[in-house]
């Protein structure tokens, strides 16, 4: 382990696939594919719901946000994972890793919030259907929205700042593709088990509180779809929420699989692909997720493509 003077090393060493180089082409090679993928995706859903009249409603604000919120995501970790490897060279800078850190961190938590959102949006849509245009006004969802970000930002404040008061002794090398608290806590010499489950107790109740939920909003629209007397009106109410439902499981289902193990029982490089996971597979297929099952923004899409095509 390499050492310098100060506490805080002034680089890190990002260690990624280095036990298993092999490995570091063909990731290099998915993430250079899925990446660009992902971006216009989430572009395409963002543009659609602004431009389209059709999709002025609240369930696609919240689409919107999703898929902003998306590309950020992606945005703070595939870059520098890229970088990890694809150069004999892995290192970045003490300010980078903080910086790359707090994003990360404010997207993780601010995206479990904006799901609850979501699945309580359709809660009254279909629960409450004739309040439903007064109780999601423009002025509550700019409310929900930015206390959906304000909630991501002080998750990520108070964990990644309390993270970084931690001596480091100097020790630079970090067994990851990017910067990561559970791997910086591992780093930090001394004192370091009451992080480790403050990290934890703060992770969980992130998780686990937005998906109590969206749990009880799904129980009451379930039991509303089922006293609906139109075979139509199931069928629509199931399809507006089968698409969350779906990247409800695609963000919680790997997040609790990991939490739910014993520590001893999680491998080393474990970690590296949930990372991989939520940095380019999430926000990847999410777009594709909500295109291909809404005849409205697929709809949306066939008028954008065939404008652009039109105007040419």
């Amino acid at each position: 382990m390499t050492l310098v003077n100060d506490s805080h090393p002034k680089e890190f060493i990002l260690l990624g696939f280095a036990d298993r180089p092999w490995l570091e082409l063909p990731l290099f090679a998915l993430l250079l594919i899925t990446y660009p993928m992902a971006l216009l995706g989430n572009i395409a859903i963002i543009l659609v719901s602004r431009l389209d009249p059709r999709l002025h409603s609240p369930m696609y604000f919240f689409l919107t946000n999703l898929s902003f919120l998306d590309m950020c995501y992606t945005t703070s970790i595939v870059p520098l994972m890229l970088f990890c490897l694809g150069s004999s060279t892995k290192i970045i800078s003490y300010t980078a890793c903080v910086v790359q850190l707090y994003f990360y961190s404010t997207m993780g938590g601010s995206e479990s919030l904006l799901l609850a959102t979501m699945s309580f949006d359709r809660y009254v849509a279909i629960c409450r259907p004739l309040h439903y245009t007064l109780l999601m006004s423009q002025r509550t969802r700019l409310l929900l929205v930015s206390l959906v970000w304000l909630g991501g930002m002080a998750f990520s404040f108070s964990e990644v700042t309390v993270t970084f008061q931690l001596p480091l002794c100097g020790h630079n090398q970090l067994d990851h593709l990017v910067c990561e608290m559970p791997v910086l806590i591992k780093t930090a010499c001394g004192e370091k088990e009451a992080n480790e489950l403050a990290l934890s107790v703060v992770c969980v109740f992130l998780l686990a509180v937005p998906l109590c939920l969206i749990l009880t909003s799904y129980a009451y629209i379930g039991r509303a779809i089922l006293k609906m007397k139109s075979s139509e009106g199931r069928k629509k109410a199931f399809g507006t929420c089968s698409s969350h439902l779906i990247v409800v499981l695609l963000f919680y289902g790997p997040a609790f699989s990991m939490y739910l193990q014993p520590s001893s029982s999680i491998s080393r490089d474990q970690p590296k692909f949930m990372a991989l996971f939520y940095g380019v597979v999430t926000p990847t297929l999410n777009p594709f997720i909500y295109t291909l099952r809404n005849k409205d923004v697929k709809g949306a899409l066939g008028s954008l493509v065939r404008g652009i095509f039109t105007s040419k």
